[in-house]
Order: C-alpha cells, then structure tokens, then sequence
C-alpha cells in the first residue's frame, strides 16, 4: 500500500503521523512511504532518520496527499488539505469532526474518503486506546499550565497550588473523572492542591476514592453542584468527553459570572467543542483569553508542544490500526475489528459514526477559528 505522511500544518502542532521505526516496519512489508520533507522535525526526527527507514521523502504536501492510498495525520485536515484528498483514500488522525465546521465532514463525503477517527476507536469495554495516551499527556500538562496562569505574572490571583504552612492550598474542581480528570487530580494533589472532581457515574467516583482515599473530594455532577464549585475554585479543569460527539455544555456564562475575579478555567474539552459556555479554541502561541474576568484556556491540542512524548505514545497506541488497515486493506480490517469499524467515521459518502450523524443532523458542528 502507498502511505503518505504530511507535515502537520496547524499553528504549533508539532506532532507527526508516523515515526520512523514505523516507516521502518511497514517497508519490510512490502509498502512505500511517502514523507513530507520536514514532517519530523517538531519530534524530533530528521529527514535523513525516515530515508534510512525506507521512505521517499517528498517536497509537497500535495504531494504526499496525492501518492497515497493511505494517509496517516495526527490532527483533522485544513480545508486546503481536503482538497487534496480523493476518492477511496483512507485517512487516519484525530478527527474530532463532530466538532470541526460542517464543510470539513461535507468535503469527506462528497469525495467520498474514508476517514478513521483515532479518538472514536473504542474497545468492547468503553475504552478508547488511541485517544487514551493523549488524554493522559493532557490531563498530567493541565497542572502545570495552571500553576503557570495563577502566577501574578500572567495575569492570576498570585496563588501557589501547594500552598505553604499557615496558608491554605489552591482549590481545584476537575469536571469528568475519566483518562484525562483523573491524570489530571493525579498531577494536581502531587502539587499540593486541594482537589474535587465531579462526574454523573458514581462507579468513576468510587474508583477514584479507592485510589486516592482521603486525598480529594468526589461530587456527582449535578447542576447545583457544578455551581457551587464554581463559587470557590481557583482553578476550574474541564474534562468531559462523549465519544464522536460534541461536549454538552455544563458550565454556563452565569456560572462563569460568579467565579472568582482572576480565577482559571482550562476547557480540556475544548477539542469536542468545549464544555465551558464562554470558551473558544486558541492556540500555543495566544493560549489565552479572559472573558468575565475569568482566564481562559482552550488549546485543542495540547500535546502538540511535548512533540516527540505525544508521537511515541499515540503511535504505540495506533500502530495495530496503522498495521491492519496496511496489509489488509480497510474493508477487510474493519470487518475482522470491531474497535477499528468504530473509529471509521465516513465511508463511500455516507456517515459511519452515530455520534457524529447526529451531530451533523442537528448542525451541530463547533465554528473553530482555527480550523482553517
């Protein structure tokens, strides 16, 4: 099978489709990879890393797109990257579609492309494996971020997380107690935090007091809840997720409202469409945004910045995917896998997911700014 692998396009995604040793492993399968000059360089991989490997390295993006059967991103395409894509092409990244502006899912469908979600291949059991290692990079970043945006410095309230003797510790309300919530009350109570995560699923609840008992404080996450919380948190993580669908709204502006002045909201969420009412994506490079004199921060892609981390644990994750669809080709991989028929979201003009059907049925897609 011919592979392309393009350089990644948006602002600060550092991140590439396949490493080297994975280009490795598919030339001694008998298949040809195609790999956009500079593709690597954000990991950390050089050029010369994917020719020894046993890639032709090509000089276009265009290019790489128009050479493959198969093309492997990590994040959802450009509009100008659509364009490039034809029919019976696969391609495989995390697509978050039923997040993107609608004309991204209605380009995959007219021209009839293939698309694998990583973040929608789901086991048996509920679990998603390829999402779940970025998840784990995001929610162990997320109190790192916030320690950074309480400083005076950038524009916070001048709290340490940890707190020091005879002062009290930051408080912390995770929303979602799965992958990303709990690395991220993992990180937080390391710090010294005081941590409080809500969730509707109390068997989540229970296996986060069972793993931190009496370290932190565990709420169901009801309305009257979720506005207490924001009454008294410094820092306030959103990590909620629907698989293939966009974020419910739990934070409402009024809640924003009555937070306290300089207080931080991290919209984790903010790839799905963000659970926060007053969110909207940014970037690396502008990563925040105050509104109701609340900071903001919306970075859809966090792992982007921790390039060469974030490959290899995706990659670990996505390479039987990777593998299957390469030697088997995608009907029959997806007939023999059904985690793998989940993640295909579009196929021959015609929505595969549900979550995303419905999505796209109530035009519920999310205007991302940077979508390009």
């Amino acid at each position: 099978m011919d592979i392309g692998i393009p350089k990644e396009r948006r602002p600060f995604e550092n991140r590439v489709g396949l490493t080297p040793i994975g280009v490795k492993l598919l030339a001694q399968r008998g298949h040809r990879c195609y790999v956009e000059r500079g593709a690597g360089v954000g990991s950390g991989f050089r050029d010369e890393d994917y020719a020894q490997a046993g890639a032709q390295i090509v000089y276009e993006s265009e290019e790489a797109f128009g050479r493959a059967e198969l093309v492997l991103k990590v994040t959802r395409p450009t509009q100008a990257e659509l364009e490039w894509l034809h029919e019976g092409q696969v391609i495989m990244g995390f697509l978050h579609l039923a997040s993107a502006q609608r004309t991204k899912t209605e380009t995959l469908l007219a021209r009839k492309v293939a698309a694998v979600a990583y973040e929608t291949i789901q086991l048996n059991d509920g679990t998603l494996p390829v999402l779940k290692p970025m998840s784990q990079l995001a929610g162990r970043m997320v109190a790192q971020v916030a320690a950074r945006l309480l400083q005076n410095d950038y524009g916070g309230k001048g709290i340490l997380l940890g707190g020091v003797p005879g002062v009290p510790p930051a408080e912390v309300a995770i929303l979602g107690a799965g992958v990303v919530g709990t690395n991220a009350a993992a990180a937080f109570l390391g710090l010294g935090a005081h941590v409080t995560v809500l969730d509707h699923n109390l068997a989540r609840l229970q296996e986060l007091d069972n793993r931190f008992p009496g370290r932190l404080v565990t709420m169901v996450s009801h309305w009257f809840n979720l506005e207490r919380v924001c009454r008294y948190a410094d820092v306030l993580v959103g990590c909620v997720l629907v698989p293939g669908a966009r974020t419910p709204l739990l934070i409402t502006r009024q809640m924003v409202t009555a937070m306290k002045p300089r207080s931080v909201i991290l919209d984790v969420s903010i790839d799905q469409g963000g659970c926060v009412e007053t969110s909207r994506p940014t970037h690396h490079g502008a990563p925040t945004f105050v509104e109701e004199g609340i900071t903001h921060y919306c970075v859809p892609n966090m792992p982007g910045v921790i390039a060469r981390t974030a490959t290899h644990a995706f990659q670990n994750a996505a390479w039987p995917y990777i593998q299957a669809i390469a030697d088997q080709g995608l009907e029959a991989a997806v007939a023999a896998d059904m985690a793998l028929m989940r993640g295909l979201n579009t196929y021959n003009g015609e929505i595969r997911n549900p979550a995303l059907a419905e999505a796209f049925r109530n035009e519920g897609t999310f205007d991302d700014e940077l979508d390009g």
